[in-house]
């Protein structure tokens, strides 16, 4: 007998209802915001077949209580695919971005050129298409194209948590503008400049599959290499077998070693994920509770979505 949240129960003045009635456990979601949401769950309630039956029988009444949470999945992302594709999309646009500003400066030539031969080389580690590198340096000479500016926003988000936001634009009015408007639908609130970034520091970064190296061989790779320190991939109670899939180990690195720890990874054919190249990494990261965390990531999110946006870096554990 499935019984609706909120039901209220009387005691029936029937004597031939004496047997004693189990009330089915209910399972209800109730919704707590429009970005997070918490399971509860409904305590058994018994009727008492002995009591007396009048007209003023006592009411019983359901009530609910919060579950024991069996873990958080912070770093989950629904579709992991187009999450990846998205990932791969800004680094394009991040080295597009980088190859017009180097050609604006000192034009197409790479011998004559030391920025765009840097560019280059970056975008050759990262395995940029050959393509995407060619049509920027066509796209740098166009009538209008203005170089690309970079710049740096800080921001607060939910429970303590701060948030660097990286930008390359060639309209920087149009992109503060656009970013201001994001932090304030989803709650966030401009931090003042040098606020934020102390608490971070720029480091090269590889990305591994958790999947395609164990932790030994990779604190070989990075000990080999110079490498600062193996990062390993946060875990879960309620993880599935898809979530352990898409578990990554971090390198640490400096520009000095990133190369070398990129050739060393290839030599023993472990695959990487290309990425922007470096990170900001929190020197103390911020714990949360799950509706804080769900609000960040949507915040996040959405400046992510942003064409001017690059990165988005934060503290939050």
């Amino acid at each position: 007998m499935a019984l609706p949240c909120g039901c209220v129960f009387y005691e029936e003045s029937n004597k031939e209802m004496r047997a004693l009635l189990q009330l089915q456990a209910l399972t209800t979601r109730l919704s707590l915001s429009s970005s997070s949401s918490t399971f509860f769950r409904a305590k058994t309630l018994w009727l008492n077949p002995n009591r007396a039956c009048t007209q003023n029988s006592q009411v019983r009444r359901i009530w609910f209580s919060a579950p024991l949470c069996m873990g958080r999945r912070s770093s989950k992302i629904a579709g992991r695919k187009e999450a990846q594709d998205a990932k791969k999309a800004k680094l394009y646009s991040r080295i597009g971005k980088e190859v017009v500003s180097a050609v604006k400066r000192g034009g197409p030539n790479v011998t004559s050129n030391s920025v765009l031969a840097a560019v280059l080389e970056k975008a050759k580690e990262l395995d940029v298409p050959k393509d995407i590198v060619e049509r920027n340096i066509k796209r740098a000479s166009e009538k209008g194209q203005e170089a690309y500016l970079e710049k740096v926003y800080e921001v607060y988000g939910y429970g303590g948590v701060s948030m660097v936001v990286e930008v390359s634009t060639d309209k920087v009015h149009r992109s503060v503008a656009k970013i201001r408007e994001v932090i304030k639908d989803y709650g966030g609130k401009m931090a003042d400049s040098g606020s934020v970034t102390f608490k971070f520091r720029r480091v090269r970064v590889v990305n591994i599959k958790a999947t395609n190296a164990d932790k030994d061989q990779l604190l070989s790779i990075a000990l080999d290499a110079g490498a600062e320190d193996v990062i390993e991939p946060p875990t879960y109670e309620d993880d599935t077998e898809e979530d352990k899939s898409e578990r990554y180990y971090k390198i640490v690195g400096s520009s000095e070693n990133y190369s070398s720890i990129l050739s060393k990874l290839r030599e023993e054919g472990i695959d990487f994920e290309p990425d922007n190249g470096s990170e900001l990494l929190p020197d103390t990261a911020v714990e949360v509770d799950d509706e804080a965390m769900d609000l960040n990531k949507q915040l996040m999110s959405k400046l992510l979505e942003l064409d001017d946006v690059d990165a988005v870096y934060t503290d939050q554990k």
